[in-house]
């Protein structure tokens, strides 16, 4: 049974670190930043696979949208080679945008959706885009109290 948390604090200070799982990049269709939609069997009674796969898609999303090619991002380039790369000071460049949308994203899912869950969603970022990585937690108190359980009943039996 799933404890459920109330929000990111609780889950980082009362949760102990179960597992990982890693969501690894989809190149089948080249090498576009996406990640599977797969759903992995260790979320099963964590998460329902709609929630997950919609996440998923969602940042499939906006990964599409940084790494679009237009106008704007001619502009960046060509602005960029005339003043050796020193406009990067002064502005954000559209995929940095989109890069910070993505990570308030994901913010707002952990608390809203996972954190509650007892999940956590790093940021792809963190991890060189090669993976979405997803912590899955356990309550201390649940844990320690079944342990310190099965210490009292194998010494009751002596």
């Amino acid at each position: 049974m799933a404890t459920l948390f109330h929000n990111l604090q609780d889950l980082r200070h009362t949760a102990s670190l179960a597992t990982k799982v890693f969501i690894q990049r989809d190149y089948s269709e080249g090498t576009l930043c996406r990640f599977h939609t797969k759903f992995p069997a260790e979320l099963d009674s964590r998460i329902e696979r709609t929630l997950f796969e919609e996440t998923i898609k969602t940042l499939n999303n906006y990964y599409a949208e940084a790494e679009k090619i237009g106008g704007r991002s001619y502009l960046e380039g060509c602005l960029a080679c005339a003043s050796a790369y020193i406009i990067f000071l002064c502005m954000e460049t559209r995929y940095e945008k989109v890069l910070k949308k993505i990570s308030t994203y994901i913010q707002e899912q952990n608390e809203k959706i996972y954190a509650p869950r007892g999940l956590l969603i790093t940021d792809p970022i963190e991890r060189g885009m090669r993976v979405i990585e997803i912590s899955i937690f356990e309550d201390r108190s649940s844990s320690e109290s079944s342990s310190s359980s099965s210490t009292t009943s194998s010494s009751s039996a002596r």
